[in-house]
């Protein structure tokens, strides 16, 4: 990846990502954790976000949601930073897969969901599976029984959409 990319988590995501989410979503992001940011960090030492995704903590579970990337800025970046983006298999993948690895020892899965095709793939390329539940996608973070999964699957069900 180009070092001019940087991909964290945020204490201040809400307000870096603010205008990209609102561009996407017509609302604010949610004001509570986890967000996760990735940034073009330009040469007069500013940071533009590129891609944004909220977590919500739900006990052993975390959801994934509001993801954004910005192809305006995107298309604004160095032609070496979009190469190293497109062979890392896109900003989003990236993101997501950072994410995931991220949170890994905190959580038993992270939950998504999904209406959007394009997204969809990305999600199971990364590693999430389809549950038995349209549109609700899981990424297991480490080995559980059977009956723990289709616990923690019955708990992100009840959410609804997230």
């Amino acid at each position: 990846m180009s070092p001019a990319i940087e991909i964290r988590e945020a204490v201040d995501g809400a307000d870096i990502a603010r205008a990209l989410f609102r561009r996407r979503f017509g609302g604010d992001p949610p004001d509570f954790p986890h967000h996760v940011l990735a940034v073009h960090r330009t040469a007069a030492g500013g940071e533009v976000p590129l891609c944004y995704v909220h977590f919500t903590a739900l006990g052993e579970l975390l959801l994934g949601g509001g993801a954004c990337v910005d192809n305006r800025a995107m298309r604004a970046l160095p032609p070496a930073a979009r190469a190293a983006i497109h062979a890392g298999g896109g900003l989003y993948r990236m993101t997501l897969a950072w994410a995931v690895r991220h949170f890994a020892p905190r959580y038993a899965a992270v939950f998504g969901y999904c209406g959007d095709a394009l997204a969809e793939r990305i999600d199971l390329a990364v590693g999430f599976e389809r549950t038995a539940h349209q549109h609700l996608l899981v990424y297991w973070t480490r080995e559980l029984p059977s009956g723990a999964r289709d616990a923690l699957i019955a708990q992100a069900h009840a959410v609804g959409p997230f």
